[in-house]
């Protein structure tokens, strides 16, 4: 099929080549004229065939909203935009009302995969009504990975971003989990390599996971992690679960203190969010403050 792509930053560029050696047709726009295979949002609709599939990739907020303002002025009925960027499931329902006033579809695509997803696939959470899911099918086939998992119609328009800010809220936790763990291990004058420590839970312990995995990675490259600075942001899905969870009274108490000790890492240069910060950039590409 073709595809239109909407971004192609550090996992927008991915997407298009891991969908490209599926063997579809992508045309690429970026603002960064040296990415993009089209100079326009223009142009790109006009060199797909009809019915159009536009995919977006950009920054949660205003940027995705001028972009589906832009696209909801060019598409035509029986078109469809998926908004695979990482907006709020609020903002889908809106905009999936705006779009179908013109006869425009709309799906809502929850990404995880960062930086790794050109190889392994992209595990991909996604809502909308079926018919406009069969639309993007050949593309989610292309993007996820091998096998009969890493895919799912979680259900309604805002399902696929509201499943992925929990995924994230998980995420969180486990991150400082490990962060904790490894401060621990690093305090203490009996445990002498704690970087062999962590990789010795790689294999046949409970707690191995693709996060410890890329844990010794961040280690193999900066033992002690002496290069970062224990700041560590957070993307705002991690708030979003911590509303939600009020908003339905779900206690996630694991979920919220990892965000809170985020907030901590702006504080001071906090051990425990050297960690993070290493895991962050390790699965997702995201900046660090060195020292």
């Amino acid at each position: 099929m073709e595809l239109g792509l909407v971004g192609l930053g550090k996992m927008g560029g991915n997407m298009r080549e891991r969908i490209r050696r599926a063997g579809h047709t992508v045309l690429g726009y970026d603002r960064n004229p040296d990415l993009a295979d089209v100079h326009s949002l223009e142009e790109l609709v006009g060199k797909l065939s009809g019915p159009r599939v536009i995919w977006v990739m950009v920054p949660a907020g205003e940027a995705t909203q001028t972009t589906i303002d832009q696209l909801a002025e060019l598409l035509e009925p029986g078109d469809v935009v998926v908004d695979g960027g990482n907006s709020r499931w609020t903002d889908d329902e809106k905009h999936a009302e705006e779009l179908a006033a013109k006869g425009i579809g709309f799906v809502d695509c929850g990404v995880s995969g960062g930086v790794w997803g050109l190889e392994n696939g992209y595990a991909l959470m996604y809502g909308g009504d079926k018919e406009n899911v069969a639309k993007v099918q050949p593309v989610f086939d292309a993007l996820k990975p091998e096998g009969d998992s890493g895919s799912v119609h979680a259900g309604k328009v805002g399902a696929g971003h509201f499943a992925k800010m929990v995924h994230n809220g998980i995420e969180y936790a486990m991150m400082q989990a490990y962060a904790e763990g490894w401060e621990l291990l690093e305090k203490v004058d009996s445990v002498t390599d704690v970087r062999e420590v962590f990789r010795s839970w790689q294999e046949g312990t409970v707690i191995r996971s693709w996060l410890l995995d890329l844990a010794v990675n961040a280690l193999d490259g900066d033992e002690h992690l002496d290069e970062l600075r224990g700041y560590a942001q957070d993307s705002g899905e991690g708030r979003w679960t911590v509303e939600a969870a009020i908003d339905n009274a779900v206690p996630l108490p694991a979920i919220t203190a990892s965000l809170f000790a985020r907030f901590s890492s702006r504080q001071e240069d906090s051990p425990q969010m050297k960690m993070i910060a290493a895991l962050r950039n390790q699965f997702g590409g995201h900046a660090v403050e060195k020292k």
